[in-house]
């Protein structure tokens, strides 16, 4: 259901369920939970489906069904999904969804995650819990609202339209749009892995917001990376970063 990869500095997480258009039960994201705890120290991530036309359909609804007369399972989904989500989030560095398909549902929650979003040429974006008589967790809500403005978001919620690749870059759903979404995605992850490491992570922090960052700013002028930085500044070639 969900390959971890590595490839030198970049991991691949990648959403494999072909038989249900990577729609994804709590099992799924409880392995989703635990890839993105074992990416270890790559510097950068690729979230990516292996189904080609299909990111992810989201939650499963076929297990909905069961949610219905099990109430007890309702917390297990929710905070299963949660700590998927959280998970990817909270890496410290740089994640990079690349969408090709249909991402609909939970999916978007998911891709929001990420630091960076691709579309591909075949992408589509939807969030109708609306439809099927359901709300979007809160924790969802609020990282939509933020990164396209409570009215899109409002209008994404209520409607359950889906959005073009065009138009999703237009109001600020993902950051670029290519021809294919996963190579371009890989490229550019290939790319900020050859930035210095420890760098990229404290930026992020810093995008993020939290406590000691100015020391941190301080600190890395005493670093090895801004030390190897200068001397490939001053010698005119490509830093080495270990």
């Amino acid at each position: 259901m969900i390959h971890l990869t590595r490839d030198g500095p970049v991991a691949t997480i990648a959403l494999a369920r072909a038989e249900a258009k990577n729609a994804l039960p709590i099992a799924a994201w409880q392995a989703l939970a635990v890839a993105a705890r074992e990416v270890g120290d790559a510097r950068a991530v690729v979230l990516r489906s292996d189904v080609p036309g299909i990111f992810s359909a989201g939650a499963d609804v076929r297990e909905f069904e069961t949610l219905v007369s099990d109430p007890a399972l309702r917390a297990s989904f929710r905070i299963a999904m949660r700590d998927a989500i959280e998970a990817i989030t909270a890496l410290p560095m740089p994640v990079i969804s690349a969408i090709d398909g249909g991402c609909f549902g939970a999916a978007v929650a998911l891709i929001l995650a990420a630091d960076i979003r691709v579309a591909g040429n075949h992408a589509e974006f939807a969030t109708p819990p609306a439809r099927l008589g359901l709300g979007y967790p809160q924790e969802d809500v609020a990282r939509l609202a933020a990164q396209v403005g409570k009215g899109m978001a409002s209008l994404m919620l209520f409607t359950g339209d889906r959005l073009v690749p065009d138009e999703a870059k237009r109001i600020g759903l993902v950051e670029l749009r290519a021809k294919n979404a996963i190579e371009t995605a890989t490229a550019l992850a290939s790319a900020i892995a050859g930035n210095a490491p420890e760098a990229v992570r404290l930026l992020k922090r810093t995008i993020r917001g939290g406590e000691g960052l100015d020391q941190a700013f301080d600190a890395a002028f005493g670093g090895s990376e801004f030390a190897e930085g200068l001397a490939a500044f001053r010698e005119r070639r490509k830093p080495l970063y270990r």
